[in-house]
This record gives C-alpha cells, structure tokens and sequence, in this order.
C-alpha cells in the first residue's frame, strides 16, 4: 500500500491502536478507485525505466512522476486532471495496463503487508476508460483490465467501464457497446461511469448511449455536481435516466442542488420547505439563498412602484415573500427531475470522500463536511479513495477521518463508523447481498 499523507495520515496517526484494529476489521467496500490514479508510486517507476517516448514526453513523464513522488499540490478539484497525460503514457501497451492493473488490485485486496493481516478492502469496483493507443484498441484494453481482476472471485472484485465527458458521440457509443459485449460474453463488467472534467462536455448525447447500458443491465455512476461550474441543467441531464436499479451520485461538494437530490427523490426529509431550506447545514442551502437573491434584485429591479412606496416595509416583505416561492419553486423542480416512479431504491452517495473534499478546497474544513446531515437522515452513502496515487490516501485513511476527533477527523462513533462500511458494502453493483 502507498504511503498516505496529509489529513488521512494525521487523522490515522491520531487513533489508538484498538480504533486502528477495529478499522482494520471492518468490511470495507471500494465502490470509487480509478485504475490510473491508484497505480502504487513504485509500479509507476518500474513503468518509467521501461518506457521509451521521445524527448519531449520523456520530460513531461520525469516531471510528473516527480510531482507524485514529492505530494502534489491541489487547490482545485480539477487540478490533478493534469497529471494523467503522463500516466497514460506510461500505460499504453496490453503489458503495461495489465502491469497496472496487477498493481493496484494487489494494494486494495491483499494483505497491505504493514504488520496486518487485513487488506485494504473486502471489495472492489475499479473502474476505467478504455483506451486506443497505437499498441491497442480499446477492447484489448478492457480485455488486458479484465483478464486480471478476473484473477479474483467474483466477491472480491469487478469494472465498472468509464465514458468521459470530453469523448465525442462515436467514442462514447464505441466504450458503452464494448460494456455490454463484455458483459454479455461473461466477463466481470457490471457498470459503466460518466467521468473526466465537470467542466467540459454536453451530457445530453451521452441520454441514448446510458440508456442502452440500462436496458442491458448494467449499473449507473455518474460524477455530479462536482463544482460550482456545473449547472443546474447539467445535473437535471444526468438525472433524467430514470434508472430502475440504484442510481449512484458520486458527490464530494456540499452545497450544491444534487447533493440533495438523492433524499428528496427516497422521501426521508422534505427538505424543500423554507424551514429546512433556512438551515445553514442542509446541503441545498447555498443553493437556494443563490436563487432567492437572484429574484429579489429582479423583484426590485422590475417593480413600478413608486420611490415612497418602495420605502415601506411592507415592499420589502413582498420582495422577500415572493423571492422565497420563487426559489422553492426552482428547487421542486430539480427534486422532481430525480423522482422516478421506478425507483424503489434510496439514491446512494456512492463516492463520499473526506480526503479529496479537503485537499481539493470542495470543504472549507472537515468540520463542514456533509457527512453528518446524510447520517442524521439515514441516508446511504459510502466512503471511497477516487484517487490514491496523487492523494496519497487509502481505505484505512479515509475512515480514519469519520472516526479521528476533531479538528483531525469527524469524530463519528464507531457504531456509525460501522454503519457506513455496512453501507458501502450493501451498495455494491455486483457483491451478493446478505
């Protein structure tokens, strides 16, 4: 396992050694690791002495590779987006990708070889895009992916195929039927992921191709909501597959219209009320004081009334009424879209990230992590790495951070701590349920 930094790794050095033991032995389930963003430092090295690229991508690798041995910096969520041109260089032959893949199934699911027996994860679900390169297609590449988690039982590991959101419609058509031919041969795919950076790309043609994978049975995890760039529009797109299987948000930013989307749609709180929308830690509060301030200007800025009518106090309590229902309004509406008469299933959280959220500035502490309000309404959400390689974070780091006592962690008990592996393990797309 890499060594973790950091938050993960300040929060881990603060436990006793039973709370250390007692994470160590939970279930954990990895629902959210991306294959080339796992891949251990030291494969990545052993990739670089076999790699021969001309100078210029000689420089660009030697530069990254330096950037992930030292600790990347990141301010932005989107910053390490950056980093992957290298990595996949590295990474561009059959051999290679199943060097990696090798790899970073060897650093969830084995014995983590630090004095435990116990590995990172009891499951998991490595997902990836596959890639045409001059030494492969696309479907070599998911075959050489693929002969190697099928190394592991059927409960231990599985892919889930990701779609990026700057691929064009015949590349996302070409990696969603792959999915499904893979699947109908019997091979372990189980989902496909909408991914890559929130800000770029229209998810409007991805509708047809996610449709297809539905139908064919495969589960859904879309990256929403991710930064303030993206829309309302945007994630109202991504919402609208009316899937009859569970639909997984993988959400690290609070604040936001989808953070909430998932517990109006299962009817544990009716947090579209002005009561619940006024509460500074519902996480569509920003949200909705962002639409309510937008329709009061435009209520004054439009109103004939006069000047000395303007300054009564009852002007401004209609301003203030008006402006009110007018958001609550907007935010039905975005409630209503992730509605689907079909779904029998709470809208699981399924990529909850304390690590990512603080390093990459979507919380401004770990104090405001949303975490609380999901378990105050018993919501489901699991806790997952994303990226291990340039977050230098792991399992045991991210738990870490429910159960570490603030200003270190969240200070959860371990009874929630457990409730959330459990969680984690009940959200699988694959793993048998109990």
């Amino acid at each position: 396992m890499s060594e973790i930094t950091g938050a993960a790794a300040a929060a881990l050095a603060s436990l006793c050694p039973d709370d250390v033991i007692f994470l160590r032995s939970l279930p954990k389930a990895e629902l959210h690791a991306h294959l080339n963003g796992s891949i251990p430092i030291k494969t990545i090295l052993e990739l670089a002495q076999q790699y021969s690229p001309s100078g210029a991508q000689t420089t660009e690798v030697a530069n990254t590779i330096e950037k992930l041995r030292s600790g990347v910096i990141l301010n932005e969520i989107f910053d390490f987006f950056s980093l992957f041109p290298a990595i996949y260089a590295l990474t561009s032959t059959p051999e290679a990708v199943a060097t990696a893949t090798r790899a970073v199934l060897q650093s969830f699911l084995n014995p983590t070889g630090d004095g435990s027996e116990s590995p990172q994860c009891a499951y998991l679900e490595l997902r990836t895009t596959p890639r045409t390169t001059t030494h492969m297609t696309r479907e070599r590449y998911l075959i050489a992916v693929l002969d190697e988690i099928e190394m592991y039982p059927a409960t231990q590991a599985a892919l889930i195929v990701s779609v990026d959101r700057r691929m064009g419609d015949l590349d996302v058509e070409e990696c969603v039927s792959l999915a499904i031919e893979m699947k109908n041969r019997g091979r372990r795919v189980v989902g496909i992921d909408v991914c890559g950076d929130p800000r770029s790309g229209d998810m409007q043609p991805f509708t047809q191709h996610l449709s297809r994978a539905k139908d064919a049975g495969l589960g859904l995890t879309v990256h929403i909501a991710e930064c303030t760039e993206n829309t309302a529009e945007d994630s109202l797109t991504l919402l609208s597959y009316e899937l009859k299987a569970l639909f997984f948000a993988d959400i690290p930013q609070p604040g936001t219209e989808c953070a909430s989307l998932s517990e109006c749609a299962t009817g544990i709180t009716n947090p579209h009320t002005p009561a619940g929308l006024r509460d500074p830690s519902h996480p569509l509060y920003t949200r909705f004081q962002n639409l309510k301030e937008g329709y009061f200007q435009n209520f004054i800025s439009n109103s004939t009334e006069s000047e000395e009518a303007k300054m009564q106090m009852s002007f401004w309590a209609d301003a203030e009424k008006f402006s009110e229902r007018a958001a609550i309004k907007d935010i039905e509406k975005i409630i209503k879209q992730a509605e689907s008469p079909n779904n029998d299933h709470a809208l699981t959280l399924r990529a909850i990230k304390p690590n990512l959220s603080f390093r990459c500035k979507t919380v401004a502490s770990l104090d405001a992590h949303h975490i609380r309000y999901y378990l105050k309404n018993n919501h489901p959400i699991v806790i997952c790495t994303d990226d291990t390689l340039p977050f230098r974070t792991s399992c045991l780091g991210e738990y870490s951070l429910l159960l570490a006592q603030p200003p270190l962690g969240l200070g959860l008990s371990r009874d929630d701590v457990a409730r959330v592996a459990r969680m984690g393990m009940d959200a699988a797309f694959l793993r048998p349920r109990d």
